[in-house]
């Protein structure tokens, strides 16, 4: 065995031991796996700033859904804006832009941001309990040094003192601590649960919107006077279920159109602007059942069995009366026309007469309501249909609809037809027009009027009523209340003890707490009997009652 020798000289250092800073390299060389990449992502969607990145998008994604017409609310304005922009309607449509709260990229923000608050809210709330069971922390030495002071010498011993002190804070709802010679209290932290439950709150408000996109739906259709329809999905021009909506889970009501009444101002600056609707309609809760009847409105819907059915818009409907070139009568029915956006209510439509022989007709309309000449061009003078009458401009050929591809009812495929040589001219009901080379004859036999009705079921509606109520009121919590601590020291001096107090506000944008610390002082001051004054002192030597200076003092004589 050979022995070995230390060759270094005395005080050399030795090899130098692992720091922190070696093993925050050696750590740093680890390889980031895949647990600290997960870990690192859901560190960063929970933190509060991706929180608040989030809640931005989500409201900028909700800007197209308020400017835009959507399916959702107004399929037939949606096809009236792809048909007049027809190079920017279908590019939004890829992008789902009208119907934007069904659209996949709205889901991913809405889920992210519902994530993101769960990750944050979850853990402070745990926090919070924890410490809505702790004590308020130890007084300092010097109480009076703090933001607020107060001071006061009493006759009280120091035990006195403090308990009075204690008496007057437990009657004021703090929470108290006591040690050796001190007395911590502390209030307000509904402050931090005010906080906590609004959160809370957005997140139950974001959960009944999801169980309300999940177990809801909603479907869109067009009654004419005269006509109804069942909660079916087949009875629907939109429908839009939820996740886990099945056919079979529509509530089985019916409902019928009697008559539809709208009303206008007719005179001064709001002239042609609407003032009410109405329509009359009946309805069955399920087949079978009583018929009740009643009025429908825009800000009144209908529930029937938990779901609600909105009057979202009207428009008029006219009657032809279609006889092809072999005399048989190929279409006998009202057309809704949808409006072209404009305040006298002028409407476009379409009329397609599949059954027509030779040939099959379409002809692209318009109606106008008050129909005047307005220097040689026909225009509509006011919504209310005062004068209604109709232009038609005439095709003749092949609609297309056996083609097997779908066709929108508001639009005529005409590139298989010809337009017939007859100008169009305006048709007052009851008048014909009589279609070249033996085509037919469309006659205008009057009008309808439709309205665009919405039937809705939504579980999470009345969750998210309450959620929205709870935030609000969680919020207003936070603002009002203050965090406030108040710190009691007391100690010996003289005969009674000296009393200190501290307050400090932890949050106070409002302001108040200053007079809230002046009237506890006060308070506490009138329960604090205050030191007696010190007795004056009496001198060493008092001069002679008659009022010679004493022995001290030498007379004249004395000095000779």
């Amino acid at each position: 065995m050979t022995a070995t020798t230390d060759t270094s000289e005395p005080g050399a250092p030795g090899p130098p031991d692992a720091g922190p800073h070696d093993q925050a390299e050696r750590q740093a060389a680890k390889p980031f796996g895949i647990i600290a990449w997960l870990r690192w992502c859901w560190r960063q969607l929970t933190s509060m700033r991706t929180a608040l990145v989030l809640l931005f998008l989500l409201a900028v994604a909700s800007v197209p859904g308020s400017m835009l017409p959507q399916n959702g609310t107004d399929p037939a304005k949606v096809g009236q804006y792809i048909s007049q922009h027809p190079l920017l309607g279908p590019i939004l449509n890829r992008f789902s832009l009208f119907d934007v709260f069904a659209a996949p990229w709205f889901a991913a923000i809405y889920l992210l941001l519902f994530l993101s608050l769960a990750g944050c809210v979850l853990p402070r709330a745990f926090r919070l309990a924890v410490s809505a069971r702790a004590q308020p922390p130890a007084a300092p030495q010097r109480p009076a040094r703090l933001p607020f002071g107060w001071r006061r010498e009493t006759s009280l011993s120091p035990q006195a003192a403090l308990a009075a002190a204690e008496h007057l804070l437990a009657g004021k709802r703090f929470r108290l601590r006591t040690g050796d010679g001190w007395l911590a209290a502390e209030k307000g932290y509904l402050r931090e649960t005010g906080n906590l439950v609004f959160h809370i709150a957005l997140l139950g408000l974001l959960t009944a919107i999801g169980l309300g996109a999940v177990f809801g739906y909603k479907a869109d259709v067009i009654l004419t006077e005269g006509d109804g329809f069942a909660n079916t999905v087949a009875a629907y021009d939109q429908y839009h279920p939820g996740r886990a909506v099945a056919p079979g889970d529509l509530q089985p009501f019916s409902v019928w159109l009697d008559g539809f009444h709208a009303s206008y101002i007719e005179s001064g600056p709001l002239r042609g602007e609407p003032s009410s609707f109405s329509a009359a309609i009946r309805y069955q809760a399920r087949p079978g059942a009583a018929t009740h009847r009643y009025d429908l409105q825009v800000n009144r819907p209908l529930n029937i069995d938990g779901a609600k059915v909105y009057l979202i818009g009207h428009g008029y409907a006219p009657v032809f009366r279609v006889t092809d070139g072999h005399g048989q009568v190929a279409l006998d029915q009202a057309v809704p026309f949808l409006p072209a956006g404009s305040s006298d209510f002028t409407s476009e439509g379409v009329v397609k007469v599949p059954d027509a022989h030779p040939l099959q007709l379409g002809f692209v309309g318009v109606f106008l309501p008050t129909a005047v000449d307005a220097g040689g061009r026909l225009t509509s003078a006011f919504p209310a249909p005062m004068n209604p009458a109709v232009s038609l401009v005439s095709y003749a050929g092949d609609l297309g609809l056996d083609s097997g591809a779908p066709q929108s009812v508001y639009a005529l495929d005409t590139a298989r037809m010809r337009r017939l040589p007859i100008a169009p001219r305006p048709l007052l009901p009851g008048q014909s027009m009589k279609l070249p080379n033996g085509a037919g004859t469309v006659t205008f036999t009057g009008y309808r009027q439709w309205i665009s009705v919405q039937a809705t079921y939504d579980p999470g509606r009345f969750p998210a009523l309450v959620s929205a109520v709870v935030a609000i009121a969680g919020l207003l919590l936070s603002f009002v209340v203050r965090r406030r601590r108040l710190f009691v020291g007391g100690g010996p001096a003289g005969p009674g003890c000296d009393v200190e107090v501290g307050g400090l506000a932890r949050s106070d944008v409002a302001g108040g707490f200053e007079e809230e610390f002046a009237a506890l002082t006060s308070e506490l001051g009138s329960a604090l009997p205050a030191a007696p004054e010190p007795a004056p002192q009496a001198p060493d030597s008092a001069p002679p009652a008659d009022g010679s200076r004493g022995q001290s003092a030498t007379t004249s004589e004395d000095r000779k």
